[in-house]
């Protein structure tokens, strides 16, 4: 089993910035790439980055060029720096994880609450 632990929401304004963090621990050896996936309210989920253990990433059209993805595989975490955080951000970010990039999340975190207040 592995378990992943999100941390790092709040309630920011609009322009500024947030990091979420996601640690894993458990057999972290099933996991190949973590995702950030979120769910504005009302909204279907919906990929925002992911990144492999070998550093590939891919990232949602809707954050390229204000967020980043990033991990420390020694340390088990991976991170997303928001930046220029816009209304629309506001959801519940989710860290899964999976086998690859591109296929369905076998894991998940619990969420952590994002809102921009504009």
């Amino acid at each position: 089993q592995v378990q992943l632990v999100e941390s790092g929401g709040g309630l920011v304004q609009a322009g500024e910035s947030l990091r979420l963090s996601c640690a894993a621990s458990g057999s972290i050896f099933a996991i190949n790439a973590v995702s950030w996936y979120r769910q504005p309210p009302g909204k279907q989920r919906e990929l925002v980055a992911g990144i492999t253990r070998g550093m590939s990433t891919n990232y949602a059209d809707s954050v390229k060029g204000r967020f980043t993805i990033s991990r420390d595989n020694a340390k088990n975490t991976v991170y997303l720096q928001m930046n220029s955080l816009k209304p629309e951000d506001t959801a519940v970010y989710y860290c899964t994880g999976a086998y690859s990039l591109g296929v369905s999340p076998r894991y998940w975190g619990q969420g952590t609450q994002v809102t921009v207040s504009s």
